[in-house]
């Protein structure tokens, strides 16, 4: 089983406009609400891949309430610890050009309810063989939070993917998560700088690496990615760029990995199809999907290219 982790689920507003004006009004062309974060997401990818999947998290209010609906529609496996504070709403707004999202914070967690929510980790993580950590923490959790999870879901067994920014995935790097999966700016303040080119983004994986992590991979948006990963840093590219609402395709990519860890897939073979499917998460208009036709047709010729020593020189 995959276990999830989404500390911070909101409610998902999408909105799809013809063109994204600042400081003018819009006409909506669609609206979709639904339960969103990156760890819903995750968990929403892995369903459709097929995975035996749970989802954690905080929720509360009436916003908590539809999440929670949401997701037993959705045929989403949960449990969410209930939080006195009100669950957030994220709105994206989607034009052929961009994708521009307004997150709001979530709720003020307390330290009762954090322990609550630690609780039934440690009863799950029992039967869990990989754990994603995923997505930002609300207000009132420790920064410490992923580095005391994955601290708890190793001494259960449990192999750990991180997906975090910052302070967060900092504390995350000292308890060495065996995979983490930042996007190229949320590294910034790690490895000093956002990398801009190849030999930057393979450099940043290799820090990553010293820093605590087993393996890592640095997503570059239209880009790709770029992974070190038992000893050897690949660039991994799809053949073509799509266009669409990128916002979930990070969360695409990490659903993968951490089915490939689940079933032992050899790494190339795993971010081959995680380069596929999260280019395909761009052309579906919500995060959390990925559209299945284009994903066959991408991984037939993705580029999985092992990246000479040359490139570690640059750390």
């Amino acid at each position: 089983m995959i276990l999830a982790v989404c500390p911070n689920p909101a409610i998902d507003v999408t909105y799809t406009v013809p063109d994204l004006v600042p400081g003018t009004s819009h006409r909506v062309t669609t609206t979709r609400c639904r339960a969103g974060g990156k760890g819903v997401n995750v968990a929403r990818v892995l369903s459709l891949l097929g995975a035996r999947t749970r989802l954690l998290g905080l929720a509360g209010g009436t916003t908590g309430e539809t999440i929670r609906e949401e997701l037993r529609d959705a045929g989403i496996p949960a449990d969410l610890t209930t939080v006195g504070g009100e669950s957030r709403r994220t709105v994206t707004v989607v034009s052929p050009k961009a994708a521009t999202v307004l997150n709001e914070p979530g709720p003020v967690v307390t330290a009762a309810e954090w322990g609550a929510f630690t609780e039934r980790f440690d009863d799950a993580v029992a039967s869990a063989a990989v754990v994603v950590l995923s997505g930002s923490c609300p207000p009132g959790v420790p920064v410490t939070a992923y580095r005391d999870l994955t601290v708890a879901a190793h001494s259960a067994g449990a192999v750990v993917l991180v997906d975090a920014a910052g302070a967060t995935l900092h504390h995350a790097l000292t308890a060495r998560p065996d995979v983490v999966k930042p996007n190229a700016d949320e590294i910034a303040d790690i490895v000093g700088a956002a990398p801009r080119t190849r030999a930057e983004a393979v450099s940043a994986a290799y820090r990553l690496g010293d820093l605590g992590a087993g393996a890592s991979v640095v997503s570059r948006g239209a880009q790709g990615f770029v992974a070190v990963a038992g000893g050897t840093a690949y660039e991994v590219r799809a053949p073509e760029t799509v266009l669409g609402n990128p916002t979930g395709a990070g969360d695409a990519l990490a659903a993968v990995l951490a089915q490939g860890l689940a079933t032992g897939q050899p790494w190339p073979r795993t971010l081959a199809r995680a380069a596929a499917i999260s280019a395909a998460a761009v052309v579906s208009p919500y995060a959390g999907d990925f559209d299945a036709p284009t994903a066959d047709r991408l991984l037939t010729h993705v580029t999985v290219e092992e990246v000479t020593d040359a490139a570690r020189r640059h750390r």
